[in-house]
């Protein structure tokens, strides 16, 4: 499997709870934290449901 790199960019102040526990599921706290993860089908649905707060690169 691929590996992608998540970047935790902008705050999950005033998003709903479900996009704060997606952050969660991912291992992003504090801004600019990250996590290198395997890219699978369950983490590529939790990467698109969050995209605008973070960022994505291919490892």
């Amino acid at each position: 499997m691929a590996k992608i790199r998540v970047t935790k960019l902008r705050s999950t102040i005033g998003q709903s709870d479900r996009v704060e526990r997606c952050m969660t599921a991912l291992g992003l706290k504090k801004i600019n934290s990250f996590n290198e993860l395997e890219l699978t089908p369950q983490i590529k649905g939790i990467v698109r449901k969050v995209n605008h707060l973070i960022k994505v690169e291919n490892i």
